[in-house]
């Protein structure tokens, strides 16, 4: 793939708070921690992707999706966050996601539409496959 076919996001996060930072996407502005924590962001994020690229699968498949509701679980072991000893990691130990869609196909058919919603999804592949992650520190 040629660096001219991807689409670049740059989102600036500014410190409102201790669990408050807003966020500025060039389009939109949110804050993270108003409503929601960051976990619950991300997780949301997820379901979000999983909405939309699981709507344009279907439009590709011919499939009509007259409801879709999605629930994801994860824990969290908060012990590493807050500095104590464990050997746990500080993120989500494990995600679990269950899709109920009310739809014109079959299971056989639902069954195709949802491997092809895991094959689509750039959210879920972010957490599904190893993504590089740098993160560099200057004085302001």
């Amino acid at each position: 793939m040629a660096d001219d076919d991807l689409t670049t996001y740059e989102l600036i996060g500014e410190r409102h708070s201790p669990k408050r930072t807003r966020i500025d996407t060039g389009d939109a502005e949110f804050v993270v921690g108003k409503d929601v924590n960051p976990v619950e962001y991300f997780l949301g994020a997820i379901l979000g992707c999983l909405n939309s690229t699981g709507t344009m699968v279907a439009r590709d498949m011919g499939i009509e999706i007259d409801d879709l509701t999605a629930t994801i679980e994860g824990d969290v072991d908060y012990d590493s966050y807050r500095g104590e000893e464990t050997d746990a990691r500080p993120g989500l130990q494990g995600l679990t996601v269950s899709v109920a869609i009310e739809s014109d196909a079959d299971e056989d058919r639902l069954e195709e539409w949802l491997a092809a919603v895991e094959r689509r999804c750039p959210v879920t592949d972010n957490v599904v496959n190893e993504t590089g992650l740098s993160i560099d520190v200057e004085s302001a």
